[in-house]
């Protein structure tokens, strides 16, 4: 552990991580610092960087409350970021080397969140290993849902019998640079609506990210006769899609029109070479643990369970 090395993130390493995140073996867009720190007044950053001497061997995207140290939670995932060679003894000396550094610091909790494994498709269990033999415990399991575009494709036959007489409709299909269509007629309204609930992000908090990210955020929305009935926002990485946000309107529930569009969606990335088609997690406060409706829907576009597991570790 003498070569290894931990710091706490500070505004002037931004360039150094930033580089780190485009490089490295297990990250995507959400790890930038400007992703990160679109609602940093939320948050007590405690995101931490792990030398090897005087190289930067991987980063952690964390926040701090109290005595407890969170893989960020302002993210949808997290856990350690990696440089691409990485071996796993050297990760096993980087665990070595964070513990002692939190334990220093006064950490007596530490919620461990990694990437979901299709995220990471050079491979990301090493942490799990690791962690586990240091007393890492599961705290969390979600699942979550996605479809591998790799393979052929499994769409329901009734949603796909559905997709057809949806197609003689003159639905129109558009990528929007603008969110405010979308989120002031469709998503607001329909989750105020059903949920009594608000999306995670804002329209000026999600038009920003959008203009910093324009590769990577994108909008789909489905018009009938000019009317915004339907939409999803997409969160683009190299290889993996996710429907960030997905809503329809009333009339967009009549016709199924966000089927359409997730229909239509998914074979536009399987085209493209995608990887993986992200929908999300289905989990729910209910007995079952999850929401059967959500359930069945995403498995009949075709999704399968991946897990979404979180981690607590005592360190007292």
């Amino acid at each position: 552990m003498k070569n290894y090395s931990v710091k706490q993130y500070q505004v002037n390493d931004s360039n150094n991580w930033n580089a780190f995140i485009s490089k490295a073996k297990n990250a995507t867009f959400l790890f930038h610092r400007e992703f990160m720190e679109y609602h940093k007044e939320r948050f007590q950053d405690f995101s931490l960087l792990i030398f090897e001497q005087e190289k930067l061997l991987a980063v952690i995207p964390a926040n701090r409350v109290g005595d407890t140290m969170y893989s960020h939670q302002g993210l949808t995932y997290g856990g350690i970021v990696y440089s691409p060679k990485i071996t796993g003894e050297k990760v096993a000396a980087i665990i070595d080397s964070l513990l002692a550094y939190l334990k220093e610091k006064g950490i007596q909790f530490f919620y461990f969140k990694p990437i979901p494994s299709f995220y990471a498709y050079g491979g990301n269990h090493e942490i799990d290993f690791f962690l586990i033999k240091k007393g890492a415990l599961l705290d969390k399991k979600e699942m979550n849902m996605a479809i591998n575009l790799a393979m052929p494709l499994t769409i329901s036959k009734s949603k796909l019998k559905h997709f057809r007489k949806i197609e003689d409709l003159d639905l129109e299909i558009v990528e929007e640079d603008q969110l405010d269509s979308f989120w002031k007629l469709v998503l607001e309204p329909r989750l105020k609506e059903k949920y009594d609930a608000k999306p995670v992000h804002t329209l000026q908090e999600i038009t920003k990210l959008k203009e910093k990210f324009p590769n990577n955020i994108k909008q789909f929305s489905v018009y009938c006769n000019d009317e915004i009935i339907a939409g999803i926002t997409i969160f683009e990485t190299d290889k993996v899609v996710k429907s960030q946000y997905g809503a329809t309107t009333k009339k967009g529930e009549e016709l199924r029109a966000l089927d359409f569009l997730f229909i239509n969606l998914i074979k536009k990335y399987k085209r493209e070479d995608k990887l993986f088609f992200d929908m999300g997690i289905v989990n729910d406060s209910n007995e079952k643990g999850y929401h059967a409706g959500l359930l069945k829907q995403k498995e009949e576009l075709g999704c399968s369970v991946y897990s979404q597991d979180f981690y607590k570790m005592n360190l007292i």
